[in-house]
């Protein structure tokens, strides 16, 4: 997969600070500087104050200042299932690439069988890998192979039907039917910093799924660069511990 972060708030720990600092000023945010606005907050510089404001904020779980700040990330080449656990969120925008109207037609059902267009979990091809609710643990190479040998066939022949069906006139949004639910799909999304974190704690939790964690994941690197001292402190104080963040 790949994530890439399309646009972004800037500045969005400013705008965090500001919305906060609006709740305890008698001025009016709009009238004054952002110096002005963070006076008396802990701290020699204004990057300090930043830090101090929003370690504090979090701590302390005043969440709302974090929704002001919104952020898009485009998503490349995640399973169906992975899209069906990313878009049961509220407050998450989305728009997914159509089965509808974009059709595989000019796939290779060889190169499929390879690899590509159908996303292969790493239980299809790695003996010790173990999943969530797998009823049985590592496995012998033997094993694998025939794993892999059955998926690898049978999402190559789920392709050959699909074209075939195409080819008999069927629409690309019923022939869709018969594609397993490891085809790729590309993602648009666009969240504010409080729900990025809430996604988080759901997604990037030891017991999400390993596709999902590893989106998560690259979602929270980029967010990251994007508001640092906010995901860092999300980072070093409250990843993991399931803080619930949703609205």
């Amino acid at each position: 997969m790949e994530v890439t972060l399309l646009e972004a708030t800037p500045d969005p720990e400013r705008v965090v600070c500001t919305a906060a600092r609006n709740d305890y000023l008698s001025d009016f945010v709009g009238d004054i500087s952002f110096e002005e606005a963070m006076d008396g907050i802990e701290g020699e510089t204004i990057e300090e104050k930043k830090r101090t404001l929003i370690g504090h904020l979090l701590d302390h779980g005043h969440f709302g200042p974090f929704e002001h700040p919104q952020a898009t990330f485009a998503i490349k080449g995640v399973s169906r299932s992975c899209m069906a656990q990313i878009t049961r969120h509220r407050h998450v925008s989305f728009d997914i690439q159509s089965m509808r109207y974009v059709s595989f037609d000019d796939v290779d059902p060889a190169e499929v069988e390879e690899g590509a267009m159908v996303v292969t979990p790493p239980s299809a091809i790695d003996p010790d890998w173990v999943g969530r609710n797998q009823s049985s643990g590592a496995v012998d190479e033997e094993t694998v192979a025939e794993r892999e040998r059955i998926f690898r066939e049978t999402v190559r022949n789920s392709v050959e039907s699909y074209q075939e069906l195409l080819d008999l006139g069927m629409p690309p949004e019923d022939a869709r039917f018969v594609l397993p639910i490891g085809t790729e799909v590309n993602i648009v999304m666009s969240m504010n910093a409080r729900m990025l974190m809430h996604v988080a704690d759901m997604r990037a939790a030891a017991d999400s799924q390993w596709e999902i964690r590893e989106m998560t994941e690259s979602v929270l690197d980029l967010a990251a660069e994007w508001c640092p001292i906010t995901f860092e402190h999300y980072e070093e104080h409250m990843k993991g511990r399931k803080n619930r963040l949703a609205p």
